[in-house]
């Protein structure tokens, strides 16, 4: 039983971090969408740009509903920006847009950590589906049996793909935003009043990823010292 509560508590606690990191992004996102860029450009035409001058010209951008819904397609080689950013010359909207392409460059340039997650989602699609089924098996047969810690120890053994997927996605989450500063910095998009605003746009969407890591690290370490709970 107390490790079935230990495991509730675990994730509240992960609950609260990822609560925390996805309110900043929304909260920076929210104050800076409101700020006009002094370019003038939308998040498609800084996308375009961007894009063209990095020899993807065949690399399209294209709206995608909904809010931060903007991510890089690596299977179609396409850079989808939510339609608050596709359309509008925000200071965020510019931002989220240079990320994007950052992960078109990555992967036009064969980033080894963007290869590496890559080759990952496969078995992380299938552990994060089961993983939880030998945890829950064992809370039933007892986390004390043998059978519960050989259970537990293989629930483990899942998370773990899934840990090294978060692991792997912070370097590709942090270049790519390292990237989209260099480069909104160097064509002259922003002006240096602006650079603070995209700066914290970036981070914040950082820290979600880190958040993510984080909540997946406990979840590892419980599950580890569970099963050499005899």
């Amino acid at each position: 039983m107390g490790g079935y509560f230990g495991y509730i508590i675990l994730m509240i606690v992960g609950m609260i971090i990822s609560g925390a990191a996805a309110l900043w992004v929304r909260s920076s996102y929210k104050k800076y969408s409101k700020q006009t860029s002094y370019s003038g450009l939308t998040g498609a035409q800084t996308a375009r740009m961007i894009l063209d001058r990095n020899g993807l010209q065949n690399v399209p951008v294209e709206p995608v509903a909904g809010q931060l819904t903007d991510h890089y397609d690596p299977r179609s080689k396409t850079v989808r920006l939510s339609e608050g950013n596709f359309g509008h010359n925000s200071i965020a909207a510019i931002s989220v847009a240079a990320h994007e392409c950052g992960h078109a460059i990555q992967d036009a340039t064969g980033y080894l950590p963007m290869k590496a997650r890559s080759g990952l989602f496969p078995i992380v699609a299938f552990s994060s589906q089961v993983w939880s089924f030998p945890f829950f098996a064992a809370f039933f047969v007892g986390f004390g049996s043998d059978l519960g810690q050989f259970l537990v120890q293989l629930a483990a053994i899942l998370f773990l793909a899934v840990f090294a997927f978060h692991v792997v996605t912070l370097p590709v989450e942090i270049n790519a935003s390292t990237r989209a500063y260099g480069l909104l910095t160097r064509y002259g998009v922003l002006s240096h009043t602006e650079a603070s605003g995209t700066k914290r746009v970036l981070t914040a969407a950082a820290c979600t990823y880190i958040a993510a890591a984080l909540t997946a690290l406990l979840t590892v370490l419980y599950l580890l010292f569970l099963s050499q709970n005899e």
